[in-house]
């Protein structure tokens, strides 16, 4: 209900968003973001937060926070853990008597975790005036902290994701606990606490912060490696929710055991100390296991990840004892839910039914490359590259990514502003291809590139230009997202002889709502020479948009049909 109605995919640099696996569960732990569109290099980042330990004990609760924004980070290879800094956000009514005192002990011992570990904060931001007088009480924010850690990535494809991934291969993985808790099972400011309206007097901690190192510098190494197929920590809701979050997000299921830990059973799946689970493959199981051995960090083997598909059997055992034995199906269903609640709230109620609805009958997209991803020779022998142009306006945002990928294909590529074109700077005249990026042209004030198209239409010098530029047998143009709105508008769309009355529209989402979504598409056999050799192919690609939905005039949509002008089908329905 958080992930689909933001842009999440613009720029071109975001090697993780918040969504992984086959169905894009927004289950990930560490953002990662390219320095560049011709680097693999970047930047990782994660977050901590753990407000309602603190509640408890307010140095317990910082360190968590510490540790919490590490075990996410550690996902993704960074250059080293004593290259990590941190921004500190502190939210604290430190005014109010005994409050000051409290965010001291939180300040202390997170300075004192940060030295152990060789990390340090290098910015942040407080509020240390959370609370408000009423005529009769004051209200006050619960003391927190919120740790965001970064640090540079050598290689943004060296990410470990959540989603269980062996049985998508025909394998089963070897699911290893980091578990450093060295026994302890505390259940002081976890979720199981808050449901039950409790708080607990004894919280998880960092019991040895040198161990906690190892196992960060462990993990590193053997995602370097290439070792490691899949990751989660131990947060929110305890080991039971880290490990169910794992099938979920690969449609996978797991049949485990946890035979260390001597704490009653609710204590042992909900407790939420310190730790993750990895899935390795299996023919790396013993070395992995030794190389956390040899760090002197506690692991133990729990069981495999098994089966694929929603009916796929999730058996979860404590000491040789059956406590759960459920399919993906049934666990998703109730984890869904919530969300699915909250959808109704803000979009239309009947498009949140039909995802809900649809969750038992989601599977794997079958991905299938139907050519060879190398710059075309025709383009690379020209004795002069094809010069392009890729226009921006005001709002415009996709024009860095989008000049990136037109120079690899081998394009000399174009800037150009709305402003050269108005002042008469340089013309359209001078290019070959006309390519108009995406984004949000004048903040989609009175529609989606209403403005945009507006500058072309209503300037005589401008509106005469793109009549030549089409006129010419040599031309060709490419809209994405808003340039694909603002061509709509043109009359680039569709039937040329209804420029006045066109035949093509893109109308609000039925959603109601803006959707940034990773769709799986089909290409189909058409005139287009983007799409020429790639028919047959089914890919995964970035939708985001608020009027992304064609409409057609019924005798415009039967001629672009006859004339194999609609090639980009969404693959479920072809």
């Amino acid at each position: 209900y958080l992930t689909n109605k933001v842009d999440r995919c613009v720029t071109g640099l975001v090697a993780q968003q918040q969504c992984v696996g086959p169905l894009h569960t927004p289950l990930a732990d560490v953002a990662v973001t390219a320095i560049s569109h011709f680097s693999t290099k970047g930047i990782a980042t994660s977050i901590g937060e753990q407000p309602i330990k603190g509640l408890v004990n307010e140095a317990a609760g910082a360190r968590m926070t510490v540790a919490e924004a590490l075990s996410n980070l550690v996902f993704a290879r960074v250059s080293a853990l004593q290259d990590v800094k941190c921004s500190g956000n502190w939210m604290w009514p430190a005014k109010l008597p005994g409050e000051g005192a409290a965010l001291y002990k939180a300040c202390s011992a997170m300075c004192s975790l940060m030295k152990e570990f060789g990390i340090a904060i290098d910015g942040g931001k407080d509020s240390l005036s959370m609370a408000v007088r009423t005529d009769k009480d004051i209200v006050k924010a619960p003391g927190a902290l919120v740790i965001s850690c970064y640090a540079p990535c050598p290689d943004i494809r060296q990410v470990v994701t959540p989603d269980l991934k062996a049985p998508a291969i025909g394998q089963q993985g070897c699911l290893l606990f980091i578990d450093l808790s060295y026994g302890k099972s505390r259940l002081g400011g976890t979720a199981l606490s808050q449901v039950y309206y409790q708080l607990g007097n004894d919280v998880p901690d960092v019991e040895d912060a040198q161990a906690f190192k190892n196992a960060f510098n462990a993990t590193q190494q053997l995602i370097a490696d290439k070792k490691v197929f899949a990751g989660h920590d131990i947060s929110d809701g305890g080991l039971i929710t880290c490990l169910l979050e794992m099938c979920f997000a690969g449609i996978s299921g797991i049949n485990v055991d946890i035979i260390h830990k001597p704490a009653p059973v609710i204590d042992v799946l909900f407790s939420e100390e310190v730790g993750w689970i990895l899935e390795i493959d299996e023919k790396y199981q013993n070395e992995a296991i030794k190389m956390f051995q040899c760090y002197g960090v506690p692991v133990y083997s729990i069981g495999k990840s098994v089966g694929l598909g929603m009916s796929s059997k999730i058996v979860v055992k404590v000491r040789n004892e059956i406590v759960l034995s459920t399919t993906v199906i049934d666990s998703m269903n109730i984890w869904e839910e919530t969300s699915y609640q909250l959808e109704r709230y803000q979009t239309n109620i009947i498009c949140a039914l039909e995802e809900f609805s649809s969750l038992r009958e989601r599977t794997i997209p079958a991905y299938c490359l139907g050519f060879d991803p190398v710059r075309s020779h025709s383009i690379l022998k020209d004795s002069e590259r094809v010069r392009v142009a890729v226009i921006r306006e005001e709002g415009i945002n996709g024009d860095r990514e989008m000049a990136a990928s037109l120079l690899e294909a081998g394009f000399d590529v174009w800037d150009v502003m709305m402003q050269d074109l108005l002042k008469n700077r340089i013309t359209l005249d001078v290019f070959r291809g006309i390519i108009f990026p995406g984004g949000f042209s004048y903040a989609d004030v009175c529609g989606s590139a209403k403005g945009w198209a507006a500058s072309f239409l209503f300037h005589p010098s401008l509106r005469e230009q793109l009549s030549r530029f089409v006129a010419r047998e040599n031309t060709f143009s490419l809209g994405v997202c808003n340039g694909c709105q603002l061509m709509s508008l043109l009359g680039w769309v569709g039937d040329e002889n209804t420029k006045d009355r066109p035949g093509i529209c893109l109308d609000h989402n039925l959603s109601e709502r803006f959707e940034c979504r990773w769709t799986t598409v089909r290409i189909k056999n058409s005139p287009s020479i983007m799409l020429k050799g790639m028919e047959d192919s089914v890919l995964g690609v970035w939708v985001a948009h608020g009027e992304g939905r064609f409409t057609f005039r019924e005798e415009v949509l039967k001629i672009l049909e006859q004339n194999n002008c609609l090639p980009i089908r969404n693959a479920l329905n072809t």
